[in-house]
């Protein structure tokens, strides 16, 4: 063996006299960790077919990559330099017949450094061996020098600085021990069937309808409020009865203008969030879990439920008002705006709230600017059809109820919703932020306390200011009043306890709304259903190597509706619970997790799209995760990953309601899985 070493250093000389070789170039650059502390770091960049060994091998082996340093009392190294394991391989070596680790195409090293001086030089070498499958090479010359100053910090003096997109795949390495060149995806038998029902499942996960189905509800509300009912009759009248043109079909046309630029007036307000989304995609996810603008939205929607209870008018100014007025009698297209205009803003005090709702909600879903615009067109079509449906046919008019103290009334049941609504927002601040205070306990008794006061009202036996005296209970409202005292006794169900999984039972219809179940006084659980679960990648990969288990990675949100839906409804499931119990290595990480990251975390990153931005907080670090591995940023979003994190096993999934495509996505992974092993 020996003679072998002595016989294969002997070619290695010769091979680098008889012509110059250079298969590995170095780049340089350095990192700011605090005011004293820095990284410095080495790129190895390798040709192809070429290796760089590791700075730890074994005696007898190849030689390794050795990092030196001229020592000075302006700095002191902290350990020793660290190699990242981004594209190494450490397997049997037939030249050297024993287990080395080598690098392929690049190679990362760090060295930290506390430094001394305000102002000095920092002298070095690296000595490292390369070989291809035919010969080797030892370069043990390859000094470097950086120049240090307080300002500007290290800088390298003649060699090659290492570009920004270096720094980022470091700071990969940094967050989550791997990189996206790192992953591959596996071709299994049931590629195909996983792909084709991946793209069913965001085929049925278009929300898109459904906001604007949930926005055209929204504007049917408002139309029963005081503010929008009354208005229809005599505005249909004015275009049927004095037509621009001075005929009843000139009418006619400006009553559906009407209605169309109401719809174009709720559009425009949608515009600016699209603005912000192109800026910064995850903006609108930032705006919907940031922790004070859910803790406003409570206090608006607390102040827009009294409003709705009659105890004060929510108005804009008054000059808008005048001012759209005005634009009335400019006459023409024009002149249709500004009424359409004016009806807006008059109205304000009742579309407000709805309004508001409909902006949160929108901001709490997946789609950003686009759901909101949606929602917005929904709301506007639901408020402008009627115009110009009565205007083409007014005979309908007389199909229409007359206004009084049922307007009222339903302006207060609204009222009760927004009270209902404004502790869910009170309640996505304080999963966020582990303030602990509006658990599912306390959650549910204030939903039972907010509607039980709802159905006394119908009732009648609470008033409110404008209320008209109650003679008797039609039976309309008798059957409303009962329908919402059974919702109550459904969410008193919400306190049985499921002695499966040893925590409340969810409520359908709270899912999302409601806090997790899990987040509990009384039955604490860290994981949905008290699955075994890992918050960290790190240490969900590690586990996921040592009992040799794919893992499932969960990209989730304490404020994801969709989320909690998945992790009650179907996870719980007995078809889908054994995968999560014997199967799976869950790994959940949470995008919108605002606890602080530690300071060598908060490193600063480059968007998939351009630019870059600092990673502050947990939910930083997964949501960057997400994108920049995945090229994703929707939840739920599930991934399966062999035990090492390295290949993806099928085409990861969105939100999947049908327990079959669920369970077919699971099999697909454990096929796929078991072919590689």
């Amino acid at each position: 063996m020996k003679k072998l070493a002595i016989l294969f250093l002997f070619l290695i000389n010769l091979s680098a006299f008889s012509q110059i070789l250079n298969p590995v170039k170095w780049e340089f650059g350095s990192e700011k960790i605090s005011e004293t502390e820095y990284d410095l770091i080495f790129v190895a960049k390798i040709d192809h077919h070429w290796a760089l060994y590791s700075q730890f091998v074994e005696e007898g082996g190849p030689l390794p990559t050795v990092f030196s340093f001229t020592t000075t009392p302006d700095f002191e190294p902290i350990e020793t330099v660290k190699e990242l394991e981004s594209n190494k391989v450490t397997q049997f070596d037939s030249v050297f017949e024993m287990v080395v680790s080598k690098y392929y195409d690049k190679a990362i090293f760090k060295q930290r450094i506390r430094v001394k001086s305000p102002d000095f030089s920092l002298n070095g070498n690296i000595d490292f061996m390369t070989c291809d499958d035919t010969k080797c090479t030892y370069l043990p010359d390859n000094p470097f020098t950086y120049n240090f100053k307080q300002k500007s910090g290290f800088v390298i003096v003649g060699g090659t600085p290492v570009s920004n997109l270096e720094v980022s795949e470091n700071a990969d390495e940094i967050l989550y021990g791997m990189s996206a060149d790192s992953l591959s995806k596996a071709l299994g038998k049931c590629s195909t069937q996983v792909n084709s029902l991946s793209q069913d499942i965001k085929a049925s996960n278009n929300s898109m309808w459904k906001i604007f189905g949930l926005g055209f509800l929204g504007g049917l509300l408002a139309l029963l409020t005081p503010c929008v009912f009354p208005m229809i009759p005599l505005t249909v009248s004015f275009f049927t009865k004095k037509g621009g043109d001075g005929t009843e079909k000139g009418g006619v046309s400006k009553a559906i203008l009407y209605g169309f630029f109401i719809v174009l007036v709720y559009l425009a307000l949608s515009i600016p969030f699209h603005l912000l989304d192109s800026v910064n995609p995850d903006i609108l996810n930032e705006i919907s879990t940031n922790v004070w603008l859910n803790v406003i939205f409570f206090v608006i929607f607390i102040f827009f439920a009294f409003s709705f209870f009659g105890y004060y008018e929510l108005t804009l100014p008054s000059t808008w008002t005048n001012s759209t007025s005005k634009g009335e009698g400019i006459g023409g297209i024009l002149g249709v705006f500004f009424m359409a205009l004016t009806l807006s803003i008059v109205s304000f005090s009742c579309t407000g709230p709805i309004l508001g709702s409909l902006l949160a909600g929108s901001l709490s879903v997946d789609g950003g600017a686009w759901q909101l615009t949606a929602g917005m067109g929904g709301f506007g079509v639901a408020l402008g059809l009627p115009f110009a449906l009565f205007a083409m046919f007014p005979n309908m008019l007389k199909a229409l109820p007359k206004s009084g103290g049922w307007l009222n009334t339903t302006k207060v049941i609204l009222g009760f919703l927004e009270l209902a609504l404004a502790f869910k927002f009170l309640s996505n601040a304080d999963l966020v932020k582990h303030w602990g205070v509006l658990k599912i306990e306390v959650f549910l008794g204030i939903w039972i306390l907010v509607f039980f006061g709802l159905a006394l009202y119908i009732f009648g036996k609470i008033k409110f200011p404008h209320d008209s005296p109650l003679k008797k209970i039609s039976f309309f409202r008798l059957s409303s009043g009962v329908l919402v005292f059974a919702f109550v006794i459904y969410l008193g169900s919400g306190f049985r306890v499921n002695k499966e999984t040893q925590t409340f039972t969810p409520l359908t219809l709270l899912s999302g709304l409601a806090p997790p179940v899990g987040y509990s006084f009384l039955y604490p659980n860290d994981c949905p259903s008290n699955f075994d679960c890992f918050k960290d990648l790190k240490k969900g990969v590690a586990y996921a190597q040592k009992v040799n288990k794919p893992i499932l990675l969960d990209f989730t949100g304490y404020a994801c509706v969709n989320c909690r839906k998945m992790e009650e409804h179907i996870w719980p499931k007995a078809t889908i619970k054994p995968y999560f119990e014997k199967d799976y290595v869950l790994i959940s990480l949470y995008v919108d997790d605002k606890k602080e990251l530690p300071q060598d975390q908060k490193l600063t990153v480059e968007r998939l799209g351009g630019g870059t931005r600092v990673l502050e907080n947990y939910g930083h670090k997964w949501a960057h995760f997400q994108t920049q591995f995945f090229q994703s940023n929707s939840q739920p979003y599930y991934v399966l990953l062999d035990s090492d994190a390295t290949v993806i096993l099928n085409d990861p999934v969105g939100y999947t309601p049908d327990e079959a495509d669920y369970k077919v996505f699971l099999d697909c992974g454990l096929e796929v899985f078991e072919t590689l092993k």
